[in-house]
């Protein structure tokens, strides 16, 4: 019973998680240029983690109760993804400023530290103003957990190492695209997917 609960979470984790959001496009985007990808991956994969351990305990029948701060944190979301969406259009129409990424370069210096804070701030705003990370997480991970009893905890095991697995494959994996991103045409290209995925979210959540 336990080994099939847990690919039962594995699976359900790997299938709400794969479909390209704003999280999923920024991770991409990371592991393209090689930069903080450990500590963006780590703040994904943390996350989705927190969330599926909510999920489990019973947390979304709160969220479910406080349709108020759903909406809040609906908008507050949408207006998050349409300013990003405006950055990442604007660094298209520019172009050429991710062609100068060099890896981890600047690691350990006062710059790189920042760099280092404002990615990973990024991270951690795609994550927790995304109404959908606790819809799909929260509620129905939750929701489907329950259904297994006493071996909900199973469930959500399975859940989060899917989520881990996922983050890591695409953080790191990511690099194999490398030789086709080695074009400025082609990060010009990513740029605008990007900013088209996170203002199709942005507005999803306000429809």
């Amino acid at each position: 019973m336990t080994p099939s609960v847990l690919l039962a979470g594995f699976a359900a984790g790997l299938g709400l998680i794969v479909a390209i959001g704003s999280q999923n496009a920024f991770v991409l985007r990371q592991g393209l240029l090689r930069q903080h990808v450990g500590p963006v991956v780590a703040v994904c994969a943390l996350s989705d983690l927190a969330l599926i351990g909510a999920g489990v305990v019973g947390l979304g029948t709160l969220v479910e109760a406080a349709p108020a701060a759903v909406d809040v944190l609906r908008w507050a979301g949408a207006v998050f993804l349409t300013a990003y969406a405006a950055l990442f259009f604007r660094r298209a129409w520019r172009g050429g400023g991710a062609l100068t990424a060099s890896g981890d370069a600047g690691r350990g210096s006062v710059a790189g530290s920042v760099a280092v804070v404002a990615v990973v701030t990024q991270a951690v705003a795609l994550t927790w103003l995304n109404p959908h990370v606790y819809l799909d997480t929260v509620l129905l991970l939750g929701s489907i957990a329950s259904t297994y009893g006493d071996a909900r905890w199973v469930f959500g095991v399975g859940a989060g190492l899917g989520s881990i697995v996922w983050f890591v494959g695409l953080g790191y994996g990511a690099r194999l695209l490398s030789p086709l991103f080695a074009r400025p045409a082609s990060w010009r290209v990513l740029d605008v997917l990007v900013g088209l995925t996170m203002l199709v979210i942005a507005v999803g959540l306000v429809v």
